[in-house]
């Protein structure tokens, strides 16, 4: 049986970043179904679909082909093909991401994919609703998060670091709104599922938290 481990929490708290190292130090796939979204959002950007429509985006979705694979350790995102992971981190892409994504018709498509990647290998998965709906089965369960102001400011480090022009109050209040929708959509909502552990990042390292998650994942695969 494939070991899990399913890390959900809000944009911006870190998830992917301390995934893909823990995924590196425990031997383990790592799978962020955000760029699974991602690359979602993208297809309607590209095809200038409506994304308040729910179904102008459902009738398009079976002609988004989403797959990934794994070079080199790396997750690559291909859409229709293309290796679309340099677009896929844009302020544009995610926002989108977190409209489209609640669409039965996308979640269905892409939650089979996910679902499929972890019977099949010993992985970490990334996400909103991946503890409570995606892999209810995992072995560790891991809610990740921090405040909206911290949030906020990591964002806004990364995009300055880029070069990118940022505005912090609007970062943090596209943040908001994103855990607003994300928390309150009907279709999968974004919340910690019962048997999760708890983690508060705000004023952690990364580091910190990396190695707080390896002692958990120690613990619930002993083997590993």
């Amino acid at each position: 049986m494939a070991f899990n481990v399913a890390v959900d929490g809000p944009a911006g708290a870190g998830k992917s970043t301390i995934a893909r190292a823990v995924a590196e130090k425990m031997n383990l796939i790592y799978v962020d179904t955000g760029a699974m979204y991602r690359a979602m959002a993208l297809f309607m950007l590209r095809e200038q679909v409506d994304l308040e429509d729910a179904e102008a985006v459902a009738a398009r979705c079976p002609l988004a082909d989403i797959t990934i694979r794994y070079e080199e350790g790396v997750q690559v995102v291909f859409l229709n093909g293309e290796n679309v992971n340099p677009f896929l981190r844009t302020e544009e892409v995610g926002s989108a991401a977190s409209v489209v994504s609640p669409i039965p018709r996308v979640r269905q498509q892409l939650v089979e994919l996910q679902q499929r990647l972890a019977a099949g290998s010993d992985c970490i998965m990334d996400g909103r609703d991946i503890g409570t709906c995606v892999l209810p089965g995992a072995q560790l369960k891991i809610y990740l998060t921090a405040s909206s102001a911290v949030r906020a400011r990591r964002r806004y480090d990364e995009l300055a670091a880029r070069g990118e022009p940022c505005d912090l109050a609007k970062i943090q209040a596209d943040i908001e709104e994103r855990d607003y929708r994300d928390m309150h959509r009907e279709e999968s909502p974004l919340k910690q599922a019962e048997d999760a552990v708890y983690l508060d990042t705000s004023d952690l390292a990364v580091e910190q938290v990396v190695e707080r998650i390896l002692e958990l994942c120690r613990e619930s695969r002993p083997e590993g």
